[in-house]
Protein backbone atom coordinates (compact mmCIF):
# COMPACT_ATOMS: atom_id res chain seq x y z
CA UNK A 1 0.00 0.00 0.00
CA UNK A 2 1.27 3.65 -1.05
CA UNK A 3 1.94 6.01 1.82
CA UNK A 4 -1.22 7.00 3.78
CA UNK A 5 -2.44 10.23 4.53
CA UNK A 6 -4.48 11.42 6.97
CA UNK A 7 -7.10 13.93 6.76
CA UNK A 8 -9.65 15.38 9.21
CA UNK A 9 -13.49 15.90 7.85
CA UNK A 10 -16.58 17.63 9.53
CA UNK A 11 -19.48 15.79 9.21
CA UNK A 12 -23.21 15.88 10.67
CA UNK A 13 -23.59 13.88 13.83
CA UNK A 14 -27.06 12.36 12.20
CA UNK A 15 -25.14 11.75 9.04
CA UNK A 16 -22.08 9.95 10.64
CA UNK A 17 -24.60 7.82 13.20
CA UNK A 18 -26.06 6.64 9.68
CA UNK A 19 -22.86 5.79 7.72
CA UNK A 20 -21.85 4.11 10.71
CA UNK A 21 -24.85 2.16 10.82
CA UNK A 22 -24.43 1.15 7.01
CA UNK A 23 -20.80 0.50 7.46
CA UNK A 24 -21.29 -1.98 10.46
CA UNK A 25 -23.96 -4.08 8.50
CA UNK A 26 -21.85 -4.30 5.80
CA UNK A 27 -18.78 -5.39 7.86
CA UNK A 28 -16.69 -2.75 7.65
CA UNK A 29 -14.14 -3.13 10.77
CA UNK A 30 -13.68 0.59 10.55
CA UNK A 31 -14.89 3.79 9.00
CA UNK A 32 -11.04 4.44 6.63
CA UNK A 33 -11.71 1.37 4.73
CA UNK A 34 -15.39 2.18 4.08
CA UNK A 35 -14.19 6.07 3.10
CA UNK A 36 -11.30 4.37 0.71
CA UNK A 37 -14.06 2.67 -0.71
CA UNK A 38 -16.73 5.39 -1.42
CA UNK A 39 -13.85 7.11 -2.90
CA UNK A 40 -12.79 4.44 -5.40
CA UNK A 41 -16.18 3.58 -6.29
CA UNK A 42 -16.54 7.33 -7.00
CA UNK A 43 -13.33 7.46 -9.06
CA UNK A 44 -14.53 4.08 -10.89
CA UNK A 45 -17.80 5.93 -11.88
CA UNK A 46 -15.88 9.27 -13.10
CA UNK A 47 -13.43 7.03 -15.33
CA UNK A 48 -16.23 4.42 -16.52
CA UNK A 49 -17.74 7.80 -18.25
CA UNK A 50 -14.59 8.75 -20.41
CA UNK A 51 -15.91 6.61 -24.18
CA UNK A 52 -12.00 4.90 -24.55
CA UNK A 53 -11.82 3.91 -20.90
CA UNK A 54 -11.41 -0.10 -20.61
CA UNK A 55 -14.53 -1.25 -18.65
CA UNK A 56 -15.87 -4.40 -17.32
CA UNK A 57 -19.37 -5.05 -16.22
CA UNK A 58 -22.58 -6.68 -16.53
CA UNK A 59 -25.52 -6.28 -18.28
CA UNK A 60 -29.01 -7.63 -16.46
CA UNK A 61 -31.77 -8.17 -18.92
CA UNK A 62 -35.51 -9.43 -17.59
CA UNK A 63 -37.78 -10.30 -20.28
CA UNK A 64 -40.94 -12.53 -21.50
CA UNK A 65 -39.42 -15.37 -23.73
CA UNK A 66 -43.09 -15.28 -25.38
CA UNK A 67 -42.72 -11.75 -26.39
CA UNK A 68 -42.62 -12.34 -31.01
CA UNK A 69 -39.34 -12.37 -31.93
CA UNK A 70 -37.51 -10.76 -28.62
CA UNK A 71 -35.59 -13.79 -28.21
CA UNK A 72 -33.95 -14.17 -31.73
CA UNK A 73 -33.76 -9.75 -31.76
CA UNK A 74 -31.31 -10.24 -28.45
CA UNK A 75 -29.60 -13.11 -29.79
CA UNK A 76 -28.97 -11.18 -33.25
CA UNK A 77 -27.47 -8.07 -31.16
CA UNK A 78 -25.39 -10.06 -28.91
CA UNK A 79 -23.66 -11.62 -32.03
CA UNK A 80 -23.17 -9.03 -33.65
CA UNK A 81 -20.84 -7.67 -30.81
CA UNK A 82 -19.43 -11.12 -30.03
CA UNK A 83 -16.27 -8.97 -29.61
CA UNK A 84 -17.62 -7.26 -25.93
CA UNK A 85 -19.76 -10.21 -24.75
CA UNK A 86 -17.64 -12.71 -22.65
CA UNK A 87 -19.76 -14.95 -21.11
CA UNK A 88 -23.91 -14.93 -20.49
CA UNK A 89 -25.70 -16.19 -18.00
CA UNK A 90 -29.30 -17.15 -19.21
CA UNK A 91 -31.71 -18.29 -15.94
CA UNK A 92 -36.05 -19.30 -16.50
CA UNK A 93 -37.51 -17.50 -13.16
CA UNK A 94 -41.04 -18.92 -14.56
CA UNK A 95 -43.26 -19.80 -17.18
CA UNK A 96 -42.59 -16.82 -18.68
CA UNK A 97 -39.71 -14.49 -17.79
CA UNK A 98 -36.21 -15.15 -18.17
CA UNK A 99 -32.91 -13.30 -17.04
CA UNK A 100 -30.33 -12.95 -18.70
CA UNK A 101 -26.99 -11.62 -17.40
CA UNK A 102 -24.21 -10.57 -20.12
CA UNK A 103 -20.89 -10.05 -18.92
CA UNK A 104 -18.60 -7.33 -21.07
CA UNK A 105 -15.70 -6.02 -21.58
CA UNK A 106 -14.65 -3.42 -24.43
CA UNK A 107 -14.63 0.45 -24.32
CA UNK A 108 -16.59 2.46 -21.94
CA UNK A 109 -18.46 3.93 -25.28
CA UNK A 110 -19.26 0.39 -27.27
CA UNK A 111 -20.45 -1.48 -23.98
CA UNK A 112 -23.29 1.48 -23.55
CA UNK A 113 -24.00 1.61 -27.10
CA UNK A 114 -24.80 -2.29 -26.72
CA UNK A 115 -26.40 -2.09 -23.47
CA UNK A 116 -28.46 0.33 -24.29
CA UNK A 117 -29.23 -1.82 -27.97
CA UNK A 118 -30.53 -4.73 -25.94
CA UNK A 119 -32.47 -2.49 -22.61
CA UNK A 120 -34.12 -0.71 -25.25
CA UNK A 121 -34.86 -4.04 -27.09
CA UNK A 122 -38.89 -4.21 -27.84
CA UNK A 123 -40.08 -6.60 -25.07
CA UNK A 124 -37.03 -6.18 -22.71
CA UNK A 125 -39.25 -5.48 -19.28
CA UNK A 126 -35.89 -4.24 -17.51
CA UNK A 127 -32.42 -3.88 -17.76
CA UNK A 128 -29.70 -2.35 -16.32
CA UNK A 129 -26.04 -2.01 -16.78
CA UNK A 130 -23.18 -2.23 -14.37
CA UNK A 131 -19.51 -0.95 -15.06
CA UNK A 132 -16.37 -0.75 -13.56
CA UNK A 133 -13.34 0.62 -15.04
CA UNK A 134 -9.80 -1.41 -15.41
Amino acid sequence: MADLARIGVAIDSDLLEAFDQAIARKGYTNRSEAFRDLIRDQLSREQDQCVDAQVVGTITLIYDHHVRLLTERLTETQHHHHGLIVSTLHVHLDRHDCLEVLVVRGTSAAVRAVADQLIATKGVKHGKLVLTAL
